[in-house]
């Protein structure tokens, strides 16, 4: 499925085209709120603090051998203690404190800006985008 993103052929803009060119603008809009902008400089000190990406990797490292125990049949309760004691040290630090407030403050704004459109179309927009394997 495409989106006509071309002017027809007497000059005058299709509905596609409008409302291609009113999504851009929606989208800029977007980038401009402040959930978004606190939501991207969060992000930003993120990925610059070193000991932020360290806890990430020593969690995300626990997570995969978890999962892999998992998977096996050989996880243990001590194993899903020391994940969940791995993340909430990832969590304890400031700036990764930071980025999940902001982000989810970013989120709740998506989601009333997704019901805001969703509503006079009567489906969840933002589902149906951003999914394609529904049930």
């Amino acid at each position: 499925m495409s989106i006509e993103t071309t002017p027809d052929a007497e000059g005058e803009n299709t509905p596609e085209a409008e409302v291609t060119r009113l999504a851009t603008e929606f989208g800029e809009a977007i980038s401009e709120l402040p959930a978004y902008r606190e939501f991207a400089e969060a992000k930003a000190a993120v990925e610059e603090s070193e000991e932020a990406q360290e806890k990430i990797r020593e969690f995300e490292g626990l997570r995969e051998e978890f999962m892999l125990a998992r998977q096996t049949g050989a996880a243990t309760n001590d194993d899903l203690r020391e994940l969940q004691r791995a993340q909430q040290e990832l969590h304890e630090v400031p700036v990764m404190n930071e980025f999940l407030r902001a982000q989810s403050d970013l989120e709740l704004t998506l989601q009333e800006l997704n019901e805001m459109v969703s509503a006079p179309l009567a489906i969840d927009f933002g589902g149906k985008a951003g999914g394609c394997c529904e049930d």
